[in-house]
Parts: C-alpha cells; sequence; structure tokens
C-alpha cells in the first residue's frame, strides 16, 4: 500500500471526514518486481502507472454516469480492495469485462518498463532525469506528453500509449532519482509539465552536492538543503568531482569519489542508498502520475481519454472490402451488417469504439484507410462505395489488410471481404507477424462462385492453393477463411456482428474435428449465448448435451437450441441458460470439416511474455511480444472477468495450469503448471515455459484451466496460437518526434540464442521515406549479437501529425531456413504548433484539471496492495487495484 503522509494540516475538513471513512484498518501488501529481487514492500514504475490510471478512471466514472445507470457511490467502496473488473462491473453492468482496458494499461506499464531495458533508452540520462540534466529531462518528458495528445488525437492509440508510457517513467524517475524528497517535498513538482516556467534553485556545474558514503545506506550524504540535483549513473557522462551518484550494485560510478548515492528506486540498501526515502518518493511519484493523467483527460476530453485507456467493454468494426465490379453483394452485405450493428449497439456499452474501412480495387489499388468513431460517418463511407470496373484476380488484399492492422485497435476482430486471391501474397508473412503485434483477429468472408461471369476477368488458370495465404493469416491470426456464395452472404456475415460483441471460443478436444468422430467441449455456469459453428462439404451432424439429450441438423428451433443453415455453414445457437458439463458434437463430412463454439462470458485471459534482464540499470523481465528460441521465457497470465461481488457456490475461482498444442494439428505439448502471484481475486498467473517448446518454430496455443469454488472445470483459449520467434530483433528509435526535413537514427540489434544464422536483413517504410542501413547481412553464432544503424529521412513535404511505420525482417539463409523475424516500429512526425504546447495558463500557478462536480473535486487515490511471496523471474507487473482513500487538491 502507498501511505500517502500528506499532513493533516493541508486537508480541509470534508477530507478529513472521507479519509475517517475509508481508510481500512488493515491492507494487503502484494508483491511487486522489487520484492521479487530481494527488495520487498518496494513500489515499481508498473505500480504507479496502473493505479494513478485507476485512480483517474474511478475519478471518470464517479463524475459520469453511464446513460440507464446510477451513479457510483463512493461509499460502496469503503474499506474493499478495488478492482477494474469490479468497478467495470459496477459502471456498465454485470457481465462487460474489464479486458481491454487492462490491456490497454498493460501497454502503458509496459513501454514505461521498457524504458530500463530499450537499447536507446536505458542508458540516456535526460530520459531518466539523471546526471542533473533535470532541465533536459523536462524537454523530453514534456515533448513525450505531447506527442502522447497528438498521437491520440490522431487516432494512433498504439502509439500514444507507448509514449505515455515513456512520459510516466521520466516522470516518476524525477521523485526518485532527485533530491526532491530530501528537500522536504511532499509534493509533485509541477513545474516539470509546463516547457516555459523556470525550474528553480539547480544545481550549477562546481556546486558539491554529496559527501563520501562507504556504507549501502547513506542516509546523511547530502551537502546542500536548497539545490535541486541528480545522481550521476554509470560512466556516461563522467560524474564532476563532489557530485552525487545513483548508486546501488549496478551503478559503476558510486565507487568513485564522492561514494554512495542518493537514488530511492526501492527498500533495499543494495540497490537504494536512500532506500528509507522510498515510500516518501513513490507517494509523491504517484501523485504526479496522477495529475499527468487527469492533464492528459482535461485535454482530451472524457471521450478522447477513455479511448486513449480503452475504457470500454467494446472492440472496434473493421473491414477490408473489395470494390471490384463483382463484389456488389458483399459490398451490400457489408453495409446491412455496419447498419445493424450501428442501429443494436449505438448508446451502449458494446457500441463500437472505432468504425474502419479499407477498400482495395484492381489494378493494385488499396486504401487509403478510413477511420472514425462516428458510426454515421462510417455508414456514409460505406454508402458512397460502389462495386465497379472488372479487374483480373489476383488483388492487392494483403496490402489493403496490412494498412488495416496498422490502423485498427488492438484485441479487434478484421473482416475482409472478397472473391479473389491476393497478388500480394509476398506479404503473408509480415501481415501474420503484425496480428500477433496487434493480437487482432481476421476472418475471411470469401464468395468463391465458379459460374460467376459478371465482374471478374480470369486471363489465366488459377492454382487450387491460390487462397492459402489467407488459411496462414486466419491460422495466425486465431481467425477464420469461409466460403460461401452470393445468395448466402448476407447471412453468413452476420457473425461480424457475433465477433464484435466479444465472444470467447472454446476448446475443442480434440482440436481437429474428423468426420464421424466425436469431439467435445466443456460449459461453465459463467457461459451465455453459446454458439456452434460449422462449415465445411458437411451432410450432416449432431450435437449431445451433457443430459444425453441429441439435436441434428433439422433447421429451426430444437431441444437444444436453433439450428441455421446457408449452404455449407451452419450455426447452432443454444438456449439459454446452457446446460453445465461437457458438450459432445459429431459431424460427417468430406474433408475436414472447421467448427468452432463461441460463447458470451465476463472470465477471459491476457497473457504476456517476458525474459529475466540483468544488464541493464535495473533488474525485471524484458517484456517480448513473442517468445525467442533458445532465451528462458516466463509466461504472465492475468486473468479478467473476476468480480469480487460475484458469487460462485462457495469459493474462488482458481487456476492451476496452461495446455500447450501444436497449431493446426492439436498435438498435445504438455502442461505447464501456474503459480499465482498474489491474492487469487487478482487473476495474476505466472509459469517458466518449457526449454523443449522454445526449440521449435511452429506455433502453438494456449489454453487456460481451471475451476469454480464448487469444483466445476473452467477451460478458456487464447484467441490467438503464439509463435516462437528463431532469434531476437530490436528496432528502437530516437527518444524525440520526428520533425519534417530531418534525418534521423534508428538502433537495430539482433540476437541468436538457440544456433548458428545466416540472416539477410529487409527494410521497408510506410510511408516511402528514404530509409538506410549499414546492416544487410548477420552471420551470428550461438549467443551472438549484431548491432547496424539505420537512418530514416523524413521530407519536407512529411505530412505532420502523421505516423510512420518501419518495419526490418530477417530472413534465414541456406541452411538456416528459419521462419521470418519482424520488427515493427512507429513513429511520429510532428510540426511545432501552439495547439498541442503544453503551456500553462497565463494566470494560473498549476495544470487546468478537469471541471470538477461537486464544487469539491476529489482525486481518488487507489493504492496498490501487496502480499505474498515472490520469486525472480516471475511476474513483474503491478496489479490494477488497491484500497480507496481521498486527497483533495485544493493547495494546486
Amino acid at each position: 500500500m502507498l501511505p500517502v503522509e500528506v499532513p493533516l494540516s493541508h486537508l480541509g475538513p470534508p477530507i478529513l471526514l472521507l479519509l475517517q471513512l475509508l481508510l481500512p484498518s488493515t491492507s494487503a501488501f502484494f508483491p511487486n518486481i522489487w520484492s521479487l529481487l530481494a527488495a520487498p514492500g518496494s513500489i515499481t514504475h508498473q505500480d504507479l502507472t496502473e493505479e494513478a490510471a485507476l485512480n483517474v478512471t474511478l475519478e471518470l466514472f464517479l463524475e459520469q454516469p453511464p446513460p440507464g445507470r446510477p451513479r457510483l457511490r463512493l461509499e460502496d467502496y469503503r474499506g474493499r480492495t478495488l478492482l477494474a473488473d469490479d468497478i467495470f462491473a459496477a459502471y456498465f453492468g454485470p457481465g462487460f469485462s474489464s479486458r481491454r482496458f487492462r490491456a490497454a494499461l498493460g501497454e502503458v506499464s509496459r513501454a514505461n518498463a521498457a524504458q530500463d531495458f530499450l537499447p536507446a533508452s536505458k542508458s540516456n540520462p535526460d530520459l531518466h532525469f539523471d546526471a542533473e540534466r533535470l532541465l533536459q529531462g523536462r524537454t523530453h518528458l514534456v515533448g513525450a506528453l505531447r506527442e502522447t495528445l497528438v498521437a491520440a488525437r490522431a487516432l494512433e492509440y498504439p502509439l500514444a500509449r507507448q509514449r505515455l508510457g515513456a512520459a510516466l517513467h521520466a516522470l516518476q524517475d524525477f521523485y526518485s532519482h532527485s533530491n526532491w524528497v530530501e528537500l522536504g517535498e511532499q509534493r509533485p513538482y509541477s513545474d516539470l509539465l509546463w516547457p516555459r516556467r523556470e525550474l528553480w534553485s539547480l544545481a550549477q556545474v562546481g556546486d558539491a552536492t554529496c559527501s563520501d558514503c562507504e556504507e549501502l545506506s547513506c542516509p546523511g550524504n547530502m551537502l546542500d538543503s536548497t539545490l535541486l540535483t541528480s545522481g550521476y549513473f554509470g560512466m556516461h557522462p563522467p560524474k564532476p568531482p563532489g557530485k552525487c551518484s545513483h548508486g546501488g550494485r549496478f551503478d559503476q560510478s558510486s565507487s568513485q569519489p564522492p561514494q554512495g548515492g542518493i537514488n530511492k528506486d526501492s527498500t533495499s540498501p543494495s540497490f537504494s542508498p536512500h532506500h528509507m526515502l522510498h515510500l516518501q518518493a513513490a507517494e509523491v511519484a504517484l501523485l504526479a502520475s496522477i495529475e499527468a493523467f487527469s492533464l492528459l483527460r482535461s485535454r482530451l476530453g472524457d471521450r478522447g481519454f477513455s479511448r486513449l485507456l480503452d475504457i470500454t467493454p467494446a472492440s472496434s468494426l473493421s473491414f477490408v472490402l473489395d470494390t471490384t465490379g463483382s463484389m456488389g453483394e458483399e459490398i451490400n452485405a457489408a453495409k446491412i451488417q455496419a447498419r445493424h450493428i450501428v442501429e443494436q449497439r449505438q448508446g451502449s456499452p458494446m457500441e463500437p469504439v472505432f468504425y474502419i474501412l479499407v477498400p482495395f480495387h484492381d489494378p493494385g489499388r488499396f486504401g487509403p484507410v478510413f477511420i472514425t468513431s462516428d458510426p454515421e460517418s462510417f455508414w456514409q463511407k460505406l454508402n458512397e462505395i460502389q462495386a465497379l470496373g472488372g479487374g483480373d484476380e489476383p488483388e492487392m488484399c494483403l496490402s489493403a489488410l496490412e494498412l488495416a492492422l496498422q490502423h485498427t485497435p488492438p484485441l479487434s476482430d478484421i473482416f475482409v471481404f472478397t472473391d479473389a486471391s491476393p497478388k500480394d501474397a509476398f506479404l503473408t508473412n509480415r501481415v501474420e507477424s503484425l496480428t500477433r503485434e496487434r493480437r487482432c483477429r481476421v476472418t475471411f468472408l470469401v464468395t468463391e462462385d465458379p459460374s460467376r461471369a459478371q465482374g471478374r476477368v480470369r486471363r489465366e488458370a488459377l492454382s487450387p492453393l491460390r487462397f492459402e495465404p489467407y488459411e496462414a493469416i486466419a491460422l495466425a491470426s486465431g481467425g477464420e477463411v469461409i466460403f460461401t456464395k452470393d445468395q448466402h452472404i448476407r447471412d453468413v456475415a452476420a457473425i461480424v456482428g457475433e465477433s464484435v460483441a466479444g465472444l470467447v471460443t472454446l476448446p475443442l478436444e480434440p482440436p481437429v474435428v474428423t468426420p464421424g468422430e466425436p469431439c467435445v467441449f466443456a460449459v461453465d455456469r459463467l457461459l451465455w449465448q453459446v454458439t456452434v459453428r460449422m462449415h465445411g462439404d458437411i451432410s450432416s451432424f449432431w450435437i449431445k448435451s451433457p443430459a444425453g439429450v441429441s439435436q441434428g441438423p433439422e433447421e429451426g428451433m430444437g431441444p437444444l437450441g436453433n439450428t441455421r443453415r446457408f449452404g455449407q455453414f451452419w450455426t447452432v445457437t443454444m438456449t439459454d441458460p446452457p446446460q453445465i458439463g461437457t458438450w459432445e458434437i459429431q459431424v460427417a463430412a468430406e474433408g475436414t470439416p472447421r467448427v468452432r463454439v463461441q460463447a458470451q462470458t465476463s472470465l477471459d485471459f491476457l497473457f504476456h511474455f517476458g525474459i529475466p534482464a540483468e544488464d541493464g540499470p535495473h533488474p525485471g523481465l524484458y517484456p517480448l511480444t513473442q517468445p525467442v528460441a533458445g532465451l528462458q521465457t516466463q509466461l504472465l497470465v492475468e486473468v479478467t472477468g473476476l468480480v469480487s461481488r460475484q458469487k460462485l457456490s462457495d469459493g474462488q475461482l482458481q487456476f492451476s495450469h496452461v495446455v500447450l498444442r501444436r497449431v493446426p494439428e492439436g498435438t498435445h505439448l504438455g502442461r505447464v503448471s501456474l503459480e499465482p502471484v498474489g491474492p487469487p481475486e487478482r487473476g495474476l498467473l505466472a509459469a517458466s515455459l518449457p526449454p523443449t517448446l522454445l526449440s521449435a518454430s511452429a506455433p502453438f496455443s494456449l489454453e487456460l484451466v481451471g475451476q469454480d469454488g464448487g469444483g466445476q472445470g473452467l477451460r478458456r483459449t487464447a484467441p490467438q496460437p503464439c509463435s516462437v520467434a528463431p532469434v531476437l530483433l530490436e528496432l528502437s528509435g530516437p527518444p524525440d518526434f520526428l520533425t519534417p526535413g530531418s534525418k534521423a537514427p534508428l538502433s537495430l540489434h539482433i540476437a541468436s540464442f538457440s544456433g548458428p544464422q545466416d540472416l539477410v536483413l529487409r527494410t521497408s517504410v510506410n510511408p516511402s521515406f528514404s530509409l538506410t542501413s549499414n546492416l544487410s547481412r548477420a552471420r551470428l553464432g550461438l549467443n551472438e549479437s549484431a548491432w547496424g544503424r539505420l537512418w530514416l529521412e523524413v521530407p519536407d513535404s512529411a505530412a505532420p501529425d502523421s505516423v510512420v511505420m518501419v518495419t526490418v525482417t530477417a530472413v534465414g539463409q541456406g541452411a538456416s531456413q528459419v521462419p521470418p523475424t519482424h520488427a515493427f516500429l512507429q513513429l511520429l512526425v510532428l510540426a511545432q504548433s501552439s495547439k498541442d504546447r503544453l503551456e500553462a495558463p497565463a494566470h494560473s500557478a498549476a495544470p487546468v484539471l478537469p471541471p470538477a462536480t461537486p464544487a469539491l473535486r476529489p482525486s481518488t487515490l487507489v493504492t496498490q496492495g501487496r502480499a505474498g511471496r515472490g520469486m525472480v523471474g516471475r511476474a513483474w507487473w503491478g496489479t490494477v487495484g488497491g484500497v480507496l482513500f481521498l486527497l483533495g487538491y485544493t493547495s494546486w
């Protein structure tokens, strides 16, 4: 818990009363990265970031109740552990998950933590307020916040979250790396957020600031009680005589006189010479982080701020649409589904956050991307699209899909309507990687009708394997390829609305259905609207409930639910509530039928990967998009939908292990035991992936297994399969934004941990700016690395407030026939503009915060609990939760 020790004399009587009402008598503490590394009781960047975000989110919920639902009441959270799942259920209603919100917070928090690990940032003193570079640190901090605003206003939210994480890391570092707390300050230094304000009493080059300290703990080594300084870290820049060091076992400068240091990063004297002030520094850093989030809320407005943090249970609606002359029925089907979604969900919690449309047309034309949050604008844009002209198959479908992926928010579904195979199949692997990067699921609705003669010219015999790129991308993303015909496309397209509703896919046993052989799936008490989808050359099927009741292919309402058929596409929607237990399916078909079981539920999970990093300024787990062959990798699982008020029999949900399966065969690879990190209601679990899994590059799926309080089984499968990267490929950019007419250096790092590799490196950039590299090939032995430099030239004509996507691909050559590995980097082109400058108002001594209702504007502080024991290499992020109490910003 963060015990905020603000003097009570600073608080008005109403705040004192609220503190008396809300402070609990006891609190549970929660482990974090420092406690896992022999520094128990410490607060991390992750803790501060997630707590601050949840504070401002709860404040938004308290002030802005949704239509048709009552306001949240502050007293309902008295003495309770506060969780994102709880406040989402209270705000949006039962059954609405906080998964997207927690995923967005994870993006910000991992971007924050990555500042200590990325090659371009971990040793840069300007990004950590080190080496007395306080003015430079403030410049970078304000610049990152400005980039956050510009990217958010351009609807580039993943990039905005990355820049926000970097900004918060620097802001929080100030209170640990400087002597602000040693000067007796208990409030944030608000001038850090305003570039035109003067920072007062800065120590100058000749001012000695520290005395020698030969002990681990250095409580009295500060020389001056009025000058603001910060510690030097490492040997670059070198520490001048008389200056303070950062200190700790990782700081080489701390052995040079004056020895010791002043950092407050942890409660351990081994890491932090001023460890005794760690909690005070964390308290002020939390208040400063809340101030930064509140500033963003005031600048973006409640709607923009909600989208920045994905404060919604809803997904986005993203279409990639073939507009050639033969696509009239498909375009009409897309319009009908879009209109249905708009009409059914407008004003509800499940109203799509964004609407994205990317058309493509022969010859070789695709885009531009259209993105809006206004459903009427999307509907108008769709109505403008007509099926015109007749191109020859194939077409540039994957180029359009790649464009859609770059602009579609993470954890979204993308639907591709086409009747043609891809002309740009060479993009298949890169698009697969981008679906993993964005964790988006792609479903192809393909109307392949040999009788069609109008609108499509086929100049040569087409391969029966021409749709394999679609199959590969659907497999990698967790989507499907559904073949249908014109007369059925409108009905089959109904899966668009179902998918956008946030369904989960239930695991089948066995995962691949064999005609004539039964397969089973489990239904638990947290599922509703269970639907079985089947497509292929199916002649018959039957479904059997746990009670032994069967239903066959007869259309209409049956004993188990409603059956519908559209050509070779079947759906069976079970009557609610579905019976709990094991269900069975058996299908008679030619070839391999496709069977998918989906359902509505609030219980789901997120997963991440990390590798122990010990060569940076701080130890921890370096976040990865996917595991890397040969590297010790941790699997980090975060269960969502664990509403604490929800009574399930007489106990809590428990998750014991993850089942790993090869994709697409479904071969059982084994199970990995999960160990809970902290109290079970947090839903945080961790495991080490087995080395045998990390030696193969084939994709695998994750299936989470547990049980509810009554002993009933729970099974959830991850929406997308995972794959092991053969090499580690890192691409990082400059700490600042790009400007028109500039030349920016990029850093490239590639390493092999599983054996010799002979790799060719290819680069691309969108838009097509000039990009050169000094590293085009890398021959690596076991545990060898190569470093390269790229130069990106931004022309004078570059559009301001636009985004550049740089991609580097490593391809194996000769005997090194490994799958390609991709690294993606988004950069912001930003022109100087007064509109987005973070300038303080002319007659104000502090940032302008959002208007208050009621007149006393409370800022809700949610503090982190830490309990239980941790181990090195386990989960490293903080939970979104804590104990609620209030502070007033009356003195700001």
